[in-house]
């Protein structure tokens, strides 16, 4: 009320997360110099914050899909930069999304100058939620699934998908309920650290993760034409493992993963891959306080004394696509990824890769911010996971689209 500008999101305030908004400041002076901000607190009470300094044009309009950014967050044209320049009060938080059923609401504000920003001059909240209109979410504790379900609204019949999330454990939902909202039957699955499944398994069995392919099969909305899977980091290579061993797997993609066995056995039916030799003793540990990069503890990958401990992706009849960022301080995964698909292409199997400049280990759905460090969950360690902040954002929505466009043509 008696406010100086009106700011819009548009084509609406409530949207998708993944969704791309314009963001409009009108009723400025020509010229005016101000400041937006954009401000979120995540579900544990935690702060998250943009800025970035603006000039209104000769209307006394501003459109950050036209204006450049002077400084603050970030420079340039950057429609959705307040997003993606988010950043926590407190270092070295993640922001996640914990409860699918509510939105993270933006507050954007738009403060005069570029200084003290003392004075208000307009705000709106932008709603983003993580579960679009009709999407049913089903927890599922069957057998010993410990999963959630998300369905699409109507009969279908929509391709099915199932999730997997890295080591840090947990039942992840938010990518899952993006992609049960962009038309996939997804299975968002746990398998290390949550409810009676410990924090690292003695052993990781493959049978679990077919009970989760039957249970998906057998859903009436799901095509009978196969399933795709997704994984991060451990979960990308778990994806890897499913689309070797078991036949219903018709479409990977294995985000930040490699194409061998790592920290826990895994057992199939007949045969266990063992553990990919590794050293800790190889952490580089940084003076900055107890920040750890992981990125050579494995022993060399192509010598042949590991090769054991590969998951022979050759034999796979399902397509894949890999995704990587060049900047990961966790992992080296773009050597791995490169090592799979030269091994899918010396077979005569199908097989893309995106390796990202700039982009980190933890390539998320759209426009959540680079985390470039974070304490791992069951490590308890605060580790690197590297980015740069733009590169890593652009990454994060070619990313997206590629998997989307990928399961589409293939399932």
């Amino acid at each position: 009320a008696g406010m100086a500008a009106r700011v819009s999101v548009l084509p609406s305030r409530r949207c998708l997360f993944d969704d791309p908004v314009q963001i409009r400041v009108a009723g400025l002076q020509p010229q005016q110099a101000v400041t937006l901000r954009a401000s979120l607190v995540d579900e544990s009470g935690e702060l998250f914050q943009a800025h970035a300094l603006y000039r209104a044009g000769s209307s006394g309009e501003l459109d950050l899909s036209r204006s450049p950014a002077l400084g603050g967050s970030y420079l340039g044209v950057e429609p959705m930069g307040l997003l993606w320049a988010l950043q926590s009060k407190t270092p070295y938080k993640r922001l996640a999304k914990r409860n699918v059923l509510t939105p993270f609401c933006v507050d954007l504000e738009v403060y005069e100058g570029h200084g003290d920003m003392s004075c208000l001059l307009g705000k709106c909240t932008n709603e983003r939620w993580f579960l679009g209109e009709g999407v049913k979410r089903i927890s599922v504790r069957e057998g010993r699934l410990r999963a959630t379900l998300f369905l699409p609204p109507g009969p279908g019949p929509f391709p099915g998908l199932i999730d997997l999330y890295g080591s840090g454990g947990g039942l992840i939902e938010y990518r899952a309920s993006l992609l049960a909202s962009r038309g996939f039957v997804t299975l968002a699955l746990a398998y290390m650290s949550f409810e009676d499944i410990p924090a690292i398994p003695e052993i990781v069995e493959l049978s679990y993760f077919e009970e989760a392919v039957n249970f998906l099969r057998k859903q009436q909305q799901v095509k009978d034409t196969g399933i795709g899977v997704l994984g991060l980091s451990k979960g990308a290579e778990l994806a890897v493992s499913m689309a070797t061993f078991l036949p219903g797997i018709k479409a990977a993609v294995s985000i930040s993963g490699s194409s061998f066995n790592s920290f826990v056995p895994l057992k199939g039916d007949g045969f266990t891959i063992p553990v990919h030799p590794y050293d800790l003793g190889r952490m580089k540990i940084s003076d900055e306080p107890g920040l750890v990069d992981f990125s050579d503890v494995l022993h060399d990958h192509t010598d042949p004394a590991t090769w054991d401990c590969r998951i022979p992706v050759e034999r796979s009849l399902a397509k894949f696509l890999f995704l990587c960022g060049l900047d990961d301080m966790n992992w080296k995964s773009d050597l791995y990824c490169r090592d799979a698909v030269q091994r899918l292409r010396q077979h005569g199997r199908e097989a893309e890769i995106y390796s990202y400049s700039g982009a980190g280990h933890l390539l998320e759905p759209p426009y959540l911010p680079l985390c470039k460090v974070s304490v791992h969950r069951v490590l308890g360690m605060l580790v690197r996971w590297g980015g740069q902040w733009r590169e890593h954002a652009k990454a994060q929505e070619d990313a997206w689209h590629r998997i989307q466009a990928f399961f589409w043509q293939h399932l």
